[in-house]
């Protein structure tokens, strides 16, 4: 059986530099003020690394992101967090290269905790050897890890792996000592060529679904600039938030281009329903929990909004009705049929939200009560900070949108259904609904998806996605837990 080993960082990863990961990791896991601190060590960082000390600057990374923290929350940023970050660096020629061997060996000086998920799962390597956090009884890391972070430790560990033969082929920089081990030794860059075998030019799977609040890679100017910002973006999404409860839908336009924000209109959205006739049902993809709000912005009027999973404070801080369903279907119809009796309604059938380029599958519920239908293509840009979470505080969701210097929203009004496309001309309504789907992935540039909201969750926080209809006080209580203390 062909065999590789390769290195993760600087191979696999463009970068060499694993600051980072474990920036991601002590936002993420623990809090802001860590965050600070590791930020505040870069420099200490830095000069180990020069001098020849680097194992004693990435125990030093090591303490500081992980000390403290529990293991489940490590292992749940090292899935929801890292792998779209790892993935945005990949070398894609190394992983032509390493793709093309039956058996796949990653190394890393990071903790295998941190690697080993995207490694196995996203690059479908079979073992990653990689340095191990000292946990304790309590489950809660040390902030140590097992032994030595050297690459002689390394390359013990992956003589062991490989007891009766050599590994075929070795993938690292030049100071990898594991290479020796190996057959053939390659180091980046890498030239492959052109005429590849199909199984070579595999991609690596898509991060479809991926969570976290940073939208780029804490390296250290962005995390200094994000900590910079951080006062500021708190600030001005307080004064964005109450402008927002507080005028009127005509005056909100002019008021967001004054505090930074921009919306971009493409198409050409139909009238208000008349009076006696029922309301249009506006099918709108789902990027953020702003989609709704965006849209009555745009339209100049308070569109009532259906919920499927919305958190009780989002709910008071939100401008226009909201429709909670129940997800029993034959009462959340009889619900929707009562709201587009009184006019305009506003839904998002995937469910969730999703903030790569793919669609989740339609439910097909719209599809049947009404015919009215008028699909809305809805996109955003943020610079910070991300809008959506599966494993924090919902509550905070808006806060987050409006603490970016420039939000950005894209609202593109497609044509009303005709009666052929609709269940009046005998259609199906998941016919419907997959049309729709269709050509609102094909106006954004998307791919349409058979993931649900389930599927989203089951990845990213381990459970169905339900959010409790629980108290203001509750909610009030989790924001506050959320901005955690340097040590739990």
């Amino acid at each position: 059986m062909d065999s590789v080993v390769s290195e993760l960082e600087g191979t696999l990863l463009k970068d060499r530099d694993t600051f980072s990961y474990f920036m991601l990791v002590a936002f993420e896991a623990s809090g802001f003020l860590r965050f600070a601190l590791l930020l505040i060590l870069w420099p200490v960082i830095w000069l180990l690394d020069m001098s020849g000390m680097g194992e004693y600057g990435l125990k030093l990374m090591v303490f500081v992101a992980t000390a403290g923290v529990s293991e489940s929350e490590i292992e749940s940023v090292a899935r929801a967090v890292l792998p779209k970050f790892y993935m945005d660096d990949i070398d894609m020629e190394a992983w032509k290269v390493f793709s093309s061997y039956d058996k796949r060996v990653v190394v890393t000086k990071m903790p295998r905790i941190m690697a080993e998920r995207f490694a196995k799962e996203y690059l479908r390597a079979d073992e990653v050897i990689g340095s191990e956090l000292v946990i304790s009884r309590f489950g809660f890391a040390t902030g140590f890890v097992k032994g030595n972070i050297t690459d002689s430790s390394i390359s013990i560990r992956v003589a062991k792996l490989f007891v009766d033969e050599k590994p075929g082929l070795g993938l690292g920089r030049v100071a990898s000592s594991f290479l020796s081990l190996c057959k053939e030794q390659l180091q980046p860059p890498f030239m492959t060529e052109q005429n590849q075998q199909d199984h070579q030019l595999v991609r690596p799977l898509p991060v479809i679904f991926h969570d976290g609040r940073l939208v780029k890679r804490p390296t250290p100017p962005t995390a200094l600039l994000i900590i910079l910002w951080m006062p500021i973006g708190i600030v001005l999404a307080a004064v964005r938030i109450l402008v927002g409860i507080m005028l009127p839908m005509w005056a909100k336009p002019y008021l967001s281009k004054m505090l930074g924000g921009k919306v971009i209109v493409t198409g050409k959205p139909p009238p208000p329903a008349s009076s006696g006739n029922s309301g249009v049902l506006f099918v709108c993809t789902h990027r953020t929990l702003m989609d709704p709000v965006v849209l009555s912005t745009v339209l100049r009027r308070k569109i009532p909004a259906v919920t499927y999973s919305l958190s009780r404070l989002s709910e008071i801080l939100s401008p226009i009705p909201t429709v909670r369903l129940t997800r029993i279907r034959d009462l959340d119809a009889e619900q929707i049929k009562r709201e587009l009796a009184k006019g305009d309604l506003v839904v998002c059938p995937e469910g969730t939200t999703c903030r790569e380029p793919f669609l989740l599958r339609f439910s097909a519920l719209f599809a049947e009560l009404t015919d009215q239908i008028v699909p809305v293509a809805m996109n955003y840009r943020v610079g910070f900070f991300h809008a959506t979470t599966a494993r924090g505080c919902k509550a905070l969701d808006p806060v987050f949108f409006f603490m970016n210097p420039r939000p950005v929203y894209e609202v593109t009004f497609l044509s009303q259904l005709p009666a052929e496309a609709t269940c009046s001309s005998g259609k199906s309504p998941h016919d419907v609904a997959n049309y729709v789907q269709r050509i609102l992935a094909a106006t954004l540039g998307f791919e349409c998806t058979n993931f649900t909201r389930r599927d989203k969750y089951r990845v990213l926080a381990g459970n169905d996605g339900t959010v409790s209809y629980t108290s203001f006080a509750d909610q009030l209580k989790k924001v506050v837990s959320t901005f955690k203390p340097f040590f739990h």
